[in-house]
C-alpha cells in the first residue's frame, strides 16, 4: 500500500466509526433526526426541482435508496480526502471533519422536530471522528512513517533476491545490482521487522474500526425500525366503524383478466413518493393536529379525538404529478377519515382565505385550494387504509386525502398542521421549484395487457387496463390498433367518480408487429388529449402506447 493509501484508509475508517456511532445514538434519542438523514434532507431541499424530477423518473420509488447509497459513497470519498489532507498538513483533515460535524448540527437544527437532545448525535459523530483520526495520526502515521515502511519492505525484497550462483549468463550477471555488504544481506533489519509489526497492527486497528462501524450502523438501522414500531403504537390501534362506510365492491367492477391492474391496490404495493429519507416516528399518543392562520379560533385535535369523530369511508384514486403516461405512480385504496370541511368549520375560516398549507412532521408542506377541502368532495384527514391503520410509510397516524388533486398539493403524510392562508402569502414545498400551484389530476388511461414487448398469440385477444379522472369520472375508453379507427372498449362498473375504472377491448391480431394506443373520455365528455407533455409543471399528457409482436 502506498503512503497515501494509509492516510486515506485512516480517514474513511475513523469517520465511519464516528458517523455510525452518531447514528446509533440518534436512533436512541431522536430516531427521526439522525445526522445522515438530516443532512440528506437538507441536500434534497437544496436540489433544483428538475434534478428531483429526473431522479423520480430514473429510479421511481427506489429514489431514496439510490440517494442514500450515493450519500455513503460521497461521505467515504470526503472522509478519505480528510485523511489525505491531514497527511499534507497537520490539522487540515481534522478541520474538514469538523466542517462535516457542523453541517450535521445545522441540518438537525433545521428539522421541525428537533429537540435539544437531538444535537448529541451530530456533535458526537464529529467529535469522535476527529479524536480517532488524531489518535491514529499520533500512533501510526507520523510524517514519513508509511513511506519509510514501504522503503524498508522493498529493501527486504531485494535482500531476498536470487544469488549470483543461480545466474548462468554473464550478461545477466553484469545487469544485477552491486552486491550488498554481508551484514546487510543476511536478513531484513530489526527496524524492518518492527515496522512490519507496526503495519500489521495498524491494519488490525483499521479492520476493527470497520467492524465497529458496520455493527453500530446495523444496530442503528435495527433500533430505528424497532423504535418506530414501538413509538407510534400503531399495532395497538383499533379503528372505529365508519359512520358512512364505503359500499361493497360489486362483482361487475372487477374484470377477470390476467395481468390487469387490481381494482384496489394492495398497501404493500402502493406507490410512495415523498421527501422523507427516514420514515418519521410519530407517537400517536402525543400526536396532535393544529388548525391556525386565518381562522376565528385555533383548534387542536389529538389522535383519540380524531378517532372519536364521525368518520367516513371512501374509495379514492390518488396519483403523483411525476407519473409518466402509462406509469405506475398511481393507486386506488379504501380510505377512512374525517372530512376536512368539518374541522375547518370548527375553526371558522375568515373571509379572503383561498388556500390551506398542510405541514408534515418532517417539514414537508403542500398548498391545497380551500375550495377543494370544503366543496363536499370528501377530502379527509385519513386514519385508515383498506381497513387497517395507515401504514407507517403512508402517513401514520394521519394524512390528507383530497380527491381530484395530485399528491404534491394535497396528500401530506404524517400530518401535523393546517394553516388557513392564501396563495399570495404562502407556497407549498414544490411550487417554488416550478410546479403548478393547484395541481388538478388530468384524465389518464393505461394499457396493462399487453405490455410493451409482449408476444401474445395471433388471433382473438383481449386488451385491458385502467383509466381515471377523479372528480369527473370515466364515461368511456377507446383503443386504436395499428393506426386504424378508434374503437370503444367495455368498462367495468365504476365504484364512484373518484376511482379508476377497469376496461377491456377484444382485438383480432394478425401475426407480426402491432401498436396499440388508448385514450379515455371523462364524465364531462372531454376526450383525453393526445398532445405529449412531460410531468412538469402540472402533469404528463399523451396517449399510452405499447408495441408488441403477435406470434
Amino acid at each position: 500500500m502506498q503512503a497515501r493509501g494509509y492516510w486515506g484508509l485512516a480517514g474513511v475508517v475513523c469517520t465511519g466509526v464516528g458517523v455510525a456511532v452518531g447514528e446509533l445514538v440518534a436512533a436512541v434519542v431522536s430516531p427521526s433526526a439522525s445526522p445522515v438523514s438530516a443532512v440528506g434532507q437538507g441536500v434534497i431541499g437544496a436540489l433544483p426541482g428538475g434534478m428531483k424530477e429526473w431522479a423520480i423518473h430514473l429510479f421511481g420509488t427506489s429514489d431514496k435508496t439510490v440517494f442514500l447509497v450515493t450519500m455513503v459513497v460521497v461521505m467515504a470519498v470526503l472522509a478519505a480526502a480528510a485523511g489525505l489532507l491531514e497527511q499534507a498538513r497537520r490539522g487540515v483533515g481534522l478541520a474538514l471533519i469538523a466542517l462535516f460535524g457542523l453541517a450535521g448540527i445545522v441540518a438537525v437544527a433545521s428539522r421541525p422536530d428537533a429537540s435539544g437532545v437531538a444535537f448529541v448525535a451530530p456533535v458526537l459523530a464529529g467529535g469522535l471522528s476527529m479524536a480517532l483520526l488524531a489518535w491514529v495520526r499520533g500512533r501510526f502515521l507520523q510524517p514519513g512513517l508509511a513511506a519509510e515502511l514501504k522503503a524498508e519492505y522493498d529493501a527486504g525484497r531485494r535482500l531476498r533476491a536470487p544469488s549470483t550462483a543461480s545466474v548462468s549468463s554473464p550478461a545477466m550477471l553484469s545487469a544485477m545490482p552491486p552486491a550488498m555488504p554481508p551484514a546487510a544481506s543476511a536478513a531484513p533489519s530489526a527496524a524492518l521487522a518492527a515496522r512490519n509489526a507496526t503495519r500489521r497492527t495498524f491494519l488490525g486497528y483499521m479492520g476493527a474500526g470497520a467492524a465497529v462501524a458496520l455493527l453500530a450502523g446495523g444496530a442503528a438501522v435495527m433500533l430505528r425500525r424497532a423504535s418506530v414500531v414501538v413509538a407510534d403504537l400503531r399495532a395497538k390501534v383499533t379503528l372505529p366503524r365508519a359512520l358512512k362506510p364505503a359500499p361493497q365492491v360489486p362483482a361487475a367492477a372487477v374484470l377477470d383478466i390476467a395481468g390487469i391492474t387490481p381494482l384496489v391496490t394492495d398497501p404493500t404495493n402502493f406507490y410512495r413518493i415523498d421527501t422523507a429519507l427516514v420514515v418519521p416516528a410519530v407517537n400517536s399518543d402525543t400526536w396532535k393536529l393544529t388548525v391556525n392562520g386565518m381562522v376565528e379560533r385555533e383548534v387542536s385535535l389529538t389522535f383519540a379525538q380524531l378517532l372519536a369523530k364521525p368518520l367516513v369511508e371512501r374509495y379514492v384514486t390518488i396519483g403523483c404529478v411525476s407519473n409518466d403516461v402509462g406509469g405506475d405512480l398511481v393507486g386506488n385504496a379504501r380510505w377512512l377519515g374525517w372530512p376536512v370541511r368539518e374541522l375547518l368549520a370548527e375553526a371558522g375560516v375568515k373571509p379572503g382565505a383561498d388556500m390551506v398549507l398542510s405541514r408534515s412532521t418532517d417539514g414537508f408542506t403542500a398548498g391545497t385550494p380551500l375550495e377543494a377541502l370544503t366543496d363536499g368532495r370528501n377530502a379527509m384527514i385519513a386514519v385508515g387504509m383498506d381497513g387497517a391503520p395507515l401504514p407507517l410509510v403512508h402517513g401514520y397516524p394521519a394524512r390528507l386525502i383530497v380527491p381530484g388533486l395530485y399528491g404534491y398539493v394535497s396528500a401530506t403524510k404524517w400530518l401535523s398542521e393546517l394553516k388557513v392562508t392564501t396563495f399570495a402569502a404562502d407556497q407549498g414545498y414544490w411550487t417554488p421549484l416550478g410546479w403548478s400551484a393547484r395541481g388538478p389530476i388530468k384524465t389518464a388511461s393505461r394499457i396493462d395487457v399487453p405490455r410493451s414487448g409482449a408476444n401474445p398469440a395471433a388471433g382473438r385477444f383481449t386488451a385491458a387496463g385502467v383509466a381515471w379522472a377523479p372528480q369527473r369520472g370515466i364515461a368511456g375508453v377507446q383503443v386504436q390498433l395499428d393506426g386504424g379507427p378508434w374503437q370503444s372498449a367495455s368498462l367495468a362498473a365504476a365504484l364512484n367518480k373518484d376511482t379508476w375504472v377497469q376496461w377491456q377491448a377484444p382485438l383480432t391480431l394478425t401475426p407480426g408487429k402491432h401498436q396499440l394506443k388508448v385514450r379515455a373520455v371523462d364524465g364531462t365528455g372531454a376526450v383525453q388529449t393526445g398532445d405529449v407533455a412531460p410531468p412538469a409543471p402540472d402533469g404528463a399528457t399523451g396517449w399510452h402506447t405499447v408495441e408488441f409482436n403477435a406470434a
